[in-house]
């Protein structure tokens, strides 16, 4: 019953509109933050290219440990 009223409390207060505090603006597309751009696919290439080297010293360290190499 205590459960209850919460839910409906909670689903009255969810459906009264609130606005955001971090979208106060639309983000401009047509000039994109280029240094935000950059650093993002950055971040991205490095990780992967760690990714792949602890991979690829993965793969030679099993290979070593069964003696397939």
């Amino acid at each position: 019953m205590i459960f209850n009223r919460f839910l409906i409390r909670a689903v009255l207060n969810g459906k009264a509109g609130s606005r955001s505090v971090f979208t106060s603006s639309k983000p401009d597309t047509a000039n994109p933050n280029w240094l935000r751009v950059g650093l993002a696919f950055g971040t991205s290439a490095l990780l992967w290219g760690l990714l792949f080297r602890q991979h690829s010293t993965d793969v030679h360290e099993y290979k070593v440990r069964n003696g397939l190499e």
